[in-house]
């Protein structure tokens, strides 16, 4: 009986002394983390943590040192998640530090971040990479739900005046190319051209003419036949020249 006491008592010891150094080991191990405190706070003009696409977001981290030891800030970088699923989105780009910390220090480092996502809520989690003696630790310093708006439009914006001149244009070149297609434009037609006289109109008397208004076939006189001109006889163009004769001496002889 005795025996098996002494044995009962000895194994007892031996659990407690297990117990006690796997206390003492934890104690050292959470011990060994260093105290680092992050939050991360949006400007005052962004009080409601809007985020806004294509733009440039910022966000402040307050950071404080009481881990009692010196560290070092190695980076910041956070991320997007679905908030119903916790599923990543996408991942924010890392800024590195590499900024020493003492003992006891506050700071204060921004961080900025563009968004390219559907308008709607989405988690944001930001968080604070330190070191200690070669040791890599991290600091959530931001896990909240944020909103995802557009930009703001502006009539004075330079940047939606030059794209809709551009848009107005393509539509205006496209809709000229589609009515010349469909719609030609009709072509020009040619007036007429009329020769101008050679020389000034002169107006004369009631039986008088001026020969250089007559064409000149009609001025030469027509050769006669041969046979009519041996027998003596007067061809059709003589018997006009006389007509004509007579007519000009009788109006010379009214004149007078």
């Amino acid at each position: 009986m005795r025996l098996q006491s002494i044995l009962g008592y000895g194994a007892g010891l031996l659990a407690l002394a297990q117990f006690s150094l796997a206390s003492a080991t934890a104690e050292t191990e959470f011990e060994a983390e260093p105290e680092v405190i992050a939050i991360a706070v949006f400007p005052e003009d962004n009080a409601f943590g809007h985020v806004v696409n294509g733009e440039r977001n910022k966000i402040v981290i307050n950071v404080e040192n009481k881990s009692g030891r010196n560290v070092t800030l190695e980076n910041i970088a956070g991320s997007f998640h679905y908030p119903e699923s916790n599923k990543l989105v996408k991942n924010t780009t890392a800024v590195p530090f590499k900024l020493p910390l003492l003992e006891g220090g506050k700071l204060q480092l921004p961080y900025q971040f563009y968004s390219e996502f559907k308008p709607g809520d989405l988690r944001l989690n930001i968080w604070l990479e330190h070191t200690v003696d070669g040791q890599k630790y991290r600091v959530t310093a931001y896990d909240s739900i944020v909103s995802i708006v557009e930009p703001e439009g502006s009539w004075f914006d330079p940047k939606l005046w030059i794209t809709y001149l551009i848009v107005l244009g393509i539509f205006g070149g496209l809709g000229y190319y589609a009515f010349l297609s469909f719609a030609p434009l009709p072509k020009k037609k040619k007036a007429p051209t009329v020769s101008a006289p050679v020389g000034t109109v002169t107006a004369t008397g009631a039986g008088g003419y001026q020969e250089e208004w007559i064409p000149e076939h009609h001025l030469k006189k027509p050769k006669a036949r041969k046979g009519k001109a041996k027998s003596g006889g007067l061809t059709s163009g003589d018997e006009t020249s006389a007509a004509e004769l007579s007519s000009s001496e009788t109006r010379k002889k009214g004149k007078k």
